[in-house]
């Protein structure tokens, strides 16, 4: 199941998984809560809507304090870098070696990373 959890509403969500043709599964957001992230409660919104256990919920991402936010309540991470999020001429810093369960260089290494 893919589905995202961002501080985005649900129509600009829907709006752009339809014209940009993203998969995914649910449009999650943290309008549903009324909090945004890192608020705990923006986390939480996952297992308790699909009846998981943290541990079950993998929160993907490229900035760090989401997926620490998203660690300290249970959830498996990884860390996707987006090199030129801040244009070309800066640089992108390495993420410390075990801050996250997985580590990849865009979401097509991490489904090889993770057996898909």
């Amino acid at each position: 199941m893919v589905t995202t959890l961002s501080n985005g509403n649900v129509a600009l969500l829907t709006d752009m998984a339809k014209h940009a043709g993203l998969p995914w599964d649910c449009i999650l957001s943290a309008e549903l809560v009324r909090h945004y992230k890192p608020d705990p409660e923006v986390y939480r919104l996952v297992p308790e809507l699909f009846d998981l256990r943290p541990e079950q919920v993998m929160m993907v991402a490229a900035h760090e304090g989401d997926l620490q936010a998203a660690k300290q309540l249970g959830f498996r991470t990884a860390f996707v870098h987006r090199p030129l999020e801040y244009g070309p001429q800066t640089p992108v810093a390495p993420v410390p070696a075990g801050r996250f369960d997985y580590v990849a260089e865009d979401l097509v290494d991490l489904a090889a990373r993770l057996g898909a």
